[in-house]
């Protein structure tokens, strides 16, 4: 099986690949696409009608992903991968968030992945994973990438960053979104 995917991030396309094994992924940026919705199920839909609109026929996925804390209002969401503005920046992004975060004794956050199908018919899919955890009070681990060195996923004392991949796709927000999405495309 062959599936689109709306991203030009490499990390991405590679742990989606570990999370889909014998799936063919072929990356096709959506360039032009401004991330403009509210939230990231709108944000996953406008990319991945960019790119189903040039694969007709075809399985067409996007995600749009992001860490939002309790104490700051759900900052960064939607805006996680600018949070310290253009071009995105993670060790700036990071540096922010632990910045705005100083003294905070609340440090739950959520990492939230929606992601939206569009399957040969042209039908819309769309489906939410989310992993609960909390943010560190400095960066650990050197896997991953984005927020992964500073969130620390309920029932575990290390960050994303220094978990084996495949423990990491096991719970995080990415792994559930696509089983979830996996569940959509074997569908009959």
């Amino acid at each position: 099986m062959k599936i689109y995917i709306a991203t030009h991030n490499r990390h991405k396309l590679r742990e989606i690949g570990q999370i889909l094994p014998g799936v063919e992924l072929v990356a096709d940026n959506p360039e032009n696409v401004v991330e403009n919705a509210p939230d990231f199920t709108g944000n996953a839909l406008l990319k991945v009608r960019a790119i189903a609109a040039r694969h007709r026929g075809e399985w067409c996925m996007a995600d749009d992903s992001g860490l939002e804390v309790r104490a700051l209002g759900g900052e960064p969401g939607v805006r996680s991968a600018r949070y310290a503005g253009e071009p995105s920046d993670t060790a700036k992004n990071n540096a922010l968030l632990l910045a705005k975060l100083a003294g905070v004794q609340d440090r739950r956050a959520n990492f939230t992945c929606a992601i939206a199908l569009v399957d040969p018919e042209g039908r819309e899919h769309t489906v939410v994973g989310r992993c609960f955890g909390r943010i560190a009070g400095e960066p650990s681990g050197s896997e991953g990438f984005g927020y992964d060195p500073l969130f620390i996923p309920d029932g575990c004392d290390r960050s994303f960053a220094e978990l084996a991949p495949e423990t990491k796709n096991a719970i995080s927000h990415r792994g559930r979104a696509l089983a979830a999405a996996k569940a959509v495309v074997a569908a009959p």
